[in-house]
């Protein structure tokens, strides 16, 4: 792979001083989970704060789905072309405008243009945080520790985000969580501003991977399809959970109670489970196709069994036993972009990884239709088929793995 000369400035960083800008990083991806209000309550606000109803709400939901979509697109590119340090500084301070125009704007039209701008920006941190890890980090179980730790920030960052919010709205309003979520993103512009060295920029001529060679790898292929399906599982935590509650006219503090208690459970199993499935040396310790499979059949149980619930408590149980097959699916995960992710194009694989995730927002919104049409039972089935698709497809993932990543032409 060709590249331009590195800026005069431009010093590779010390091993030490990159591994903390990774844990450094990490922690900012949690804070700005957490502080992520504009996604979790822009059906709220589009829909009842404002007055326009579910049908609406929906609609600016899908916009920013497929918003999301091309804006992982985007941040890979950037990533991969202008380093982890301008891609990260240029992408949140967009963010934050974004965050910023939807505490401001009033008609449905603007609404759903600003829903569009919010998915664009919402998540481009995860290809730059992934590729700073790579580029950080010597060994391949040092990597797949610190990927399966930036996937759990986000996952408790999503949950204190979703127990939290809702207090907050309540005592001051929906646009001061939006504007909370702007300050949010502008300070993790200004970290990674602080903790990431400049780097030097990849010629645009000779940019070494395209998304075109990205999908002729056919692990890529075969592990989109299953974090897709397996995502479609995992975020029924946020999106197919209130629908459920809600038609079972338990209140919102249920809500709160559920994530709470998937939220101490990812705490205490987080560091258990990674030892033993990643293990202490310098390779991991297991493939990670199985235990990517292992994790898509628990999301599958647990949200097929949460479907049927019409309890607070049983609601909290099964938030609870989704835990094991969310850390098991981030491991396998964080293991894929940690190994088998060619030097140089780490961003455009997060992003297509992070890019099915977003994807996997989308379905869930057919739930409604899906409880109407054969309650319950069906709901829970559509979503143990979509765990059973993922599980199946990671045995041709394995064989794939096999094979040597194509060569970019």
């Amino acid at each position: 792979m060709a590249t331009a000369p590195a800026i005069a400035e431009y010093t590779a960083p010390a091993a030490r001083t990159a591994r903390s800008a990774v844990w450094v990083l990490i922690g900012a991806s949690l804070a700005l989970k957490g502080a992520g209000f504009a996604w979790d309550f822009l059906g709220y606000y589009v829909g009842d704060g404002l007055g326009y109803g579910t049908t609406a709400a929906g609609a600016a939901l899908t916009a920013f789905g497929v918003g999301w979509c091309v804006g992982l697109a985007s941040a890979g590119v950037l990533t991969d072309r202008l380093g982890q340090r301008t891609a990260l500084t240029i992408l949140m301070g967009l963010s934050s405008l974004a965050c910023f125009a939807l505490a401001l704007a009033q008609s449905f039209p603007a609404l759903l243009v600003v829903s569009f701008l919010l998915g664009l920006t919402m998540e481009v941190h995860r290809p730059a945080v992934s590729a700073t890890i790579n580029a950080a980090i010597d060994s391949k179980a040092g990597r797949t520790r610190a990927q399966s730790w930036l996937y759990w920030s986000s996952n408790v960052g999503i949950a204190i985000c979703a127990a939290a919010g809702g207090y907050l709205a309540h005592h001051q309003g929906y646009r001061g969580l939006f504007v909370v979520n702007g300050l949010a993103c502008l300070a993790f512009a200004l970290v990674a501003r602080r903790v990431l060295a400049p780097q030097p920029a990849v010629d645009a001529n000779d940019t070494a991977t395209t998304y075109r060679q990205v999908f002729a790898d056919p692990s890529v292929r075969w592990i989109t399809l299953a974090a897709l399906c397996g995502m479609t599982c995992a975020w029924g935590l946020v999106s197919v959970l209130p629908l459920l509650m809600t038609s079972d006219g338990l209140p919102p503090t249920s809500y709160g109670v559920a994530m709470l208690a998937n939220t101490i459970t990812v705490l205490i199993l987080t560091p258990p489970l990674t030892r033993l499935l990643v293990g202490d040396g310098e390779t991991p310790k297991y493939p990670l196709a199985p235990i990517l499979a292992t994790g898509c059949a628990i999301l599958g149980l647990g949200i097929g069994l949460a479907a049927l619930q019409h309890t607070t408590l049983g609601y909290a149980i099964a938030a609870a036993l989704l835990v094991p097959g969310e850390i098991a699916f981030s491991i396998g995960l964080g293991a894929y972009i940690s190994t088998h992710a060619p030097e140089g194009a780490t961003g455009r694989y997060q992003a297509v990884i992070s890019g099915s995730q977003a994807a996997a927002s989308l379905p869930p919104l057919g739930v409604a239709l899906a409880l109407d049409a054969g309650g319950r039972p069906l709901v829970a089935g559509l979503l143990v088929c979509s765990a059973l698709i993922a599980v199946a497809a990671c045995r041709p993932l394995a064989r794939s793995l096999t094979k040597p990543v194509p060569s970019a032409a």
